[in-house]
């Protein structure tokens, strides 16, 4: 009888393991598990499958406050009707308040309403064949563009606007534009999945494809002070220096940009100032104000208390390559640069989570070259189960005496969300998170999550040569708050509605930043207290001196979008359904784009009678420097059995090597 040896066994195991990772660059909509997909093109699609030719964003930055205008224009060079979708990013910060849709001469300003009316109005008008379009949030930073019923020859324009307040970090300001959502790991069936999470779903092209689609985007500067800098790494522009306190930023050569990375400008004033004071906005039905206020220098304590550091690193098939090696050498520095004091562990995730050991280890020259070697190895693949990893890490043993810091380093591309900011607020306790997001076109939302649930503060590392500098700053915030205990009160006046209710300890040299509603006379005071390092910190603020500019309306709009985010993008206790009534409220008082309000425009003609067009799903780019491994895909034919076939006859070999050297050991 054929006996089977546990190594037969293993190398079956292994082929099989190998071979689902050997896959083809394409798996088609129908897979039963929730997962973006590639393209699957043929001759007769090409044209078709790509409606969104255009995309045009003008920023115009006044102060504090970023006025985005963006223009997408969708064109059939096709011969059949289609109807299309595109899925794309904006700011977790934006403020999504208003929409239009022109066709020829015709322009339609879009209408906020009930997600399920929009939807409802939306098909209604697709299958009518009348030309609609249909804006809706899927995540805090995912939207979706439903177009319907674009006939040949057609061009359709749909222009958004939103507005974001800019907070410096380290006197450094930072406005971003996403470009590109990557692919989000999901890991359910899709017949379980709800409708916000449908849009994971999606098609992708190849990695290093040129998608067929245009960019451009433009940023006028106009601060009020002079600037003292001006920059944007990520991409190559012109920079026009019209005064002091003015300036436009345009990309050199927008036929070059493939849309596949964040647009990140930074600035910073003359003298290293920021912008701080009160703002105020008188509106027909009510007043609102924003408080910008600069803490004071950070005292570094004498004495710093022993810490414990849990690193929880992304290793799936989407950090391959290049974000993985950022990875590497982020860490590398964090963890050679813990002191002897300190204890440390590492987490690694992929589809599974492992840990270096069941308990922390003391940060000895030993332990870690250990851990860098255990780094070094990665080389990522398979999918990204956060959750899991965060488990695992809050289940390591706490030793009582020191203080527990998390890190997790990933580029954020699941789609459970929500969970693991779940798992991270209910084992706070003394623990702050801070996170690390890895590469050009980071899960935003995810990253600035896992630090808002955590109290800890979020970098995001574009490529190797930022990671030193991010590791710094890590190490500066995390030795002591720059202030403790903040609060605020109003004399006066009467103040309201107040945003955030509750101001955390503040790590980074950034504003503390309060929104608010007012009653009465603008003639009061409000006054800022908080624990510092050397001692009790105040600051006061007269509203009779509070500044005033043509930006001020957006106050509403930004009082609105913070606190829709405390209701609904962060909610950690319950269920966030709880909100929903408030914040569907919110969105149609103020004509937000919401998870439950979307903008809906119907051009009341029937130009597609019967309604009859090609659904089309246009597909996206990959970020920069994210492979094919971060697509969910199937077996190429044929792999699966040439690969057993060679792990098996290499086995063979190595059996065979074993009984020659069992025959030689048994000869002497």
């Amino acid at each position: 009888m054929f006996k089977v040896s546990r190594r037969f066994l293993l190398v079956l195991f292994v082929a099989a393991g190998f071979a689902a990772f050997t896959t083809r660059a394409e798996e088609p909509p129908g897979d039963r598990t929730l997962s973006p997909y590639f393209l699957i093109e043929s001759a007769d699609q090409s044209v078709d499958r790509f409606p969104l030719k255009d995309t045009q964003v003008e920023v115009d930055i006044s102060g504090v406050i970023a006025e985005v205008v963006v223009r997408q224009t969708y064109s059939n060079d096709g011969t059949r009707p289609i109807s299309g979708r595109y899925i794309f990013p904006l700011s977790t910060r934006a403020a999504v308040h208003g929409m239009q849709m022109t066709i020829g001469n015709n322009v339609i300003t879009a209408k906020i309403k009930e997600r399920e009316e929009a939807q409802k109005e939306f098909q209604e008008a697709q299958s009518q064949g009348k030309t609609a379009s249909l804006l809706q949030q899927q995540r805090p930073n995912v939207f979706s563009m439903n177009v319907a019923n674009i006939l040949p020859g057609d061009n359709v324009e749909i222009e958004l606007r939103y507005t974001e307040l800019l907070v410096p970090t380290d006197k450094t300001y930072e406005f971003v534009y996403p470009t590109v959502v990557g692919p989000r790991y999901a890991g359910q069936p899709k017949e379980e999945a709800v409708e916000t999470d449908r849009w994971v779903q999606s098609s992708y092209l190849p990695e290093r494809a040129d998608p067929p689609t245009k960019f451009n985007i433009t940023t006028r500067l106009s601060t009020g002070v002079p600037l003292q800098e001006i920059a944007v790494a990520s991409h190559d522009t012109d920079i026009l220096q019209e005064s002091p306190s003015r300036a436009t930023v345009a990309l050199i050569d927008p036929d070059t940009f493939s849309g596949n990375r964040d647009y990140i400008l930074k600035f910073r004033l003359a003298g290293d100032e920021i912008q701080s004071g009160l703002m105020v906005y008188r509106g027909d039905d009510e007043n609102f104000f924003l408080l910008m206020v600069q803490p004071p220098r950070k005292v570094l304590p004498a004495l710093i208390p022993p810490r414990e550091y849990i690193f929880v690193v992304d290793v799936s098939g989407s950090m391959n390559g290049f974000p993985l090696e950022v990875s590497k050498t982020l860490l590398k520095d964090l963890i050679g640069n813990l002191r002897p004091t300190d204890k440390f562990n590492v987490v690694l995730f992929a589809g599974a989570s492992r840990v270096m050991a069941p308990a922390s280890l003391p940060a000895s020259a030993g332990n870690v070259a250990r851990a860098v070697q255990l780094i070094d190895r990665q080389q990522g693949g398979g999918a990204t189960e956060l959750l899991g990893a965060l488990q695992q890490a809050n289940a390591i043993p706490r030793d009582q005496a020191f203080s527990r810091t998390v890190l997790v380093v990933t580029d954020g591309f699941i789609a459970a969300e929500r969970a693991a900011l779940e798992e991270i607020r209910s084992h706070l306790h003394d623990t702050n998170v801070f996170a690390f997001g890895i590469g050009s076109s980071v899960n935003r939302y995810l990253i600035e999550g896992v630090a808002f649930a955590g109290q800890g503060e979020p970098f995001v590392v574009g490529d190797a040569t930022e990671a030193p500098e991010a590791a710094r700053k890590f190490r500066e915030y995390v030795q002591s708050p720059m202030l403790r205990n903040i609060a605020l009160s109003y004399t006066g006046f009467d103040a309201y509605d107040i945003e955030p209710a509750e101001i955390p300890d503040l790590f980074a040299d950034r504003p503390i930043v309060v929104f608010g509603k007012w009653r009465g006379a603008s003639n009061g005071v409000v006054t800022v207290s908080g624990n510092a390092g050397n001692g009790v910190y105040t600051q006061r603020f007269n509203m009779a001196e509070a500044q005033s500019s043509e930006a001020d309306h957006a106050l509403r709009y930004l009082w609105a979008r913070t606190r829709i985010a405390r209701l609904s993008d962060y909610v950690f206790d319950g269920d966030p359904q709880i909100n929903r009534p408030a914040v569907t409220t919110l969105g149609l008082q103020y004509n937000l784009l919401t998870p439950y309000t979307s903008f809906i425009a119907v051009h009341e003609v029937v130009r597609n009678p019967g309604g009859d067009s090609e659904e089309v799903d246009q597909p996206r780019p990959l970020p920069l420097y994210v492979s094919n491994l971060a697509v969910n895909r199937v077996p190429e034919p044929g792999m699966t059995l040439l690969v057993a076939i060679i792990l098996l006859l290499f086995s063979a070999t190595m059996v065979r090597r074993k009984r020659l050297l069992d025959f030689v050991r048994r000869r002497r």
